[in-house]
């Protein structure tokens, strides 16, 4: 591609060879040179990168896109200091998301079309893509040239600035006012409906149209499907058991690009229902016709708590539902509320079973990178970046030596009976330290999922996922012992900011208590808290996951 958007650069290599007759150049003497043959500059037809509509010239299709798409070409190229080729890729990931119908992409970093997949033309023949070094040019000849140019700018970038803060001073003002009059309301009591409620309800509103909006681009499913060991055990539980799934009606809750969908049509489903509430239900739809199994799968978008699905039940239900930590992201209320509203008396879940696990944690390296660092930054202190760093918990992939006492489970989810009330829980844990350590520097979390073919298969409350398997059942982990997820483990750090650690030893045993509540009414995120007591430590700490 780079090359062809070169031609006729004779820096390229692509330089005409002049096979003109004598005669010929008598005829043309008064020209100057064999490049005036043609005009310096012809005009050529280009696609926007946001609709349908052939703009005149290249000029003319990048002035719609900023005034109407807000999409500035040249300023990102400036802005993320971006090459020929980079802009090439530029060009092709918007192409690409406005295809799959995301009119507004996210090109706030360079990251996001670094894949050298965006080389490939998304348009054919894409005028736009010809037109690159024009564009360079004409970049480089908008660029100031004298002091006075340069004062301009700066003026015009500092009145931006103070327009962006005299509109955030409006929209601070604006919800001062709106909390007052809330306060107000809610003590008046007006019409039985307070204000602050209709203000969280639309909090809550907008929380939830950024979750689904989330899943409506192409990195979280590839992300999630390239996770082999999450698609892997639905695809061989499902495969494994085309008895169970033979002629049955089949519900996809959260169904993404459709993948367990088509496991289960392929698997002998008689009718497969799949709702999600992003825009990747259209991709997914693509998806299901573009594999011939439209007339099984039916795409339905909405919130399962509001659709109207075809059938009165469902013989079984798929999801792929699993948060860090298991509940963050509070899909399973949805997930809940379809079992009890769909599910046959005799149904189903996919996946059956699901295991919540804590261990002691210690890793010196980690809190050194993560926590140490900032008080000497190229001999600077920058302890004011430590401000709750502790307040958050983290999730990494951590190895297994540093998980120094054996994992219990503290939280054993039935999938078919649990509730949501039993989501908000606290519970009690023993764990044994196995070996010394200077200090105790955390908490690690993960969890297990089953796969049982008839929901009145028992799985044992501390069930090992390699244990069932070798019994013929599929399981997975997506703790430090097995290999990487994507979920990774969640490690809750202890802040010692008033009371120093103190060496723990082999055999030591720490008993405590650890609990999960939702952030907030209106939010996905989880509040953990531990509290915990042994030799030579104790502790009480809620870190949020967010």
């Amino acid at each position: 591609m780079a090359d062809s958007s070169r031609a006729g650069d004779p820096s390229a290599g692509d330089v005409p060879v002049d096979t003109r007759s004598v005669s010929e150049e008598s005829d043309s003497s008064n020209e100057e040179g064999w490049e005036d043959v043609e005009p310096d500059e012809e005009s050529q037809p280009v696609m926007s990168l946001f609709s349908e509509q052939v703009f005149p010239d290249v000029r003319s299709m990048l002035k719609d896109s900023k005034e109407n798409y807000d999409f500035d070409l040249l300023k990102i190229q400036k802005d993320l200091g971006l090459d020929f080729l980079d802009t090439i890729k530029l060009v092709n990931y918007v192409r690409s998301q406005v295809k799959a119908g995301n009119k507004y992409p996210d090109v706030s970093s360079k990251s996001k079309f670094e894949d050298d997949a965006y080389l490939k033309p998304v348009l054919e023949d894409d005028a736009l893509l010809y037109s690159l070094d024009d564009i360079a040019e004409d970049a480089q000849d908008a660029a100031p040239g004298s002091e006075a140019e340069r004062k301009v700018i700066e003026l015009q970038e500092e009145l931006e600035r103070l327009q962006s803060q005299f509109s955030e001073y409006r929209i601070a003002v604006q919800k001062s006012l709106e909390d007052q009059l809330s306060k107000e309301d809610e003590t008046l009591g007006l019409n039985g409906t307070t204000s602050s409620e209709e203000i969280a309800a639309n909090r809550a509103s907008e929380i939830d149209a950024d979750y689904f909006a989330s899943y409506a681009y192409n990195g979280i499913h590839e992300s999630m499907l390239k996770d082999t060991i999450r698609t892997d055990a639905y695809r061989d539980f499902v495969y494994e058991n085309k008895h169970v799934f033979k002629d049955k009606v089949v519900l996809d809750v959260g169904c993404g690009t459709g993948i367990l969908s088509m496991f289960c049509a392929k698997a002998g489903a008689k009718k497969v229902i799949s709702v999600d509430n992003s825009n990747i239900i259209d991709r997914a739809r693509e998806i299901v016709y573009d594999n011939g199994l439209g007339d099984v799968i039916t795409c339905i978008r909405g919130k399962i708590e509001e659709v109207e699905l075809p059938v009165d039940q469902v013989d079984i239900i798929i999801s792929e539902w699993m948060g860090y930590g298991l509940l963050f992201e509070a899909m399973f209320d949805s997930v809940i509320y379809a079992r009890d509203r769909y599910l046959a008396p005799n149904g189903l879940m996919v996946p059956s079973h699901a295991t919540l696990r804590i261990a002691p944690y210690a890793d010196p390296d980690f809190i050194a990178s993560h926590i140490s660092f900032w008080e000497n930054v190229y001999g600077f202190k920058m302890n004011s970046m430590l401000l709750k760093i502790y307040d958050e918990a983290v999730v990494r992939g951590i190895h297994p030596n540093t998980i120094v006492g054996d994992s219990t489970v503290f939280l054993p989810l039935p999938l078919h009976t649990i509730t949501v009330e039993e989501l908000t829980f606290l519970k009690n844990f023993q764990v044994t330290l196995k070996e010394d350590i200077d200090a105790l520097d955390g908490w690690a979390i993960w969890f297990d999922i089953f796969f049982m073919p008839s929901r009145d298969s028992d799985v044992p409350e501390d069930a090992i996922p390699s244990d069932m398997q070798k019994k013929g059942y599929v399981a997975f982990t997506t703790g430090p012992d097995g290999t990487e997820t994507h979920w990774q483990q969640v490690v809750a750090l202890i802040d010692y900011d008033k009371k120093k650690p103190c060496p723990l030893k082999k055999g030591d045993v720490i008993k405590g208590t650890i609990g999960y509540r939702k952030r907030s009414k209106e939010s996905r995120g989880l509040d953990i808290n531990i509290q915990w007591e042994g030799e030579n430590t104790k502790g009480n700490q809620k870190w949020g996951l967010q």
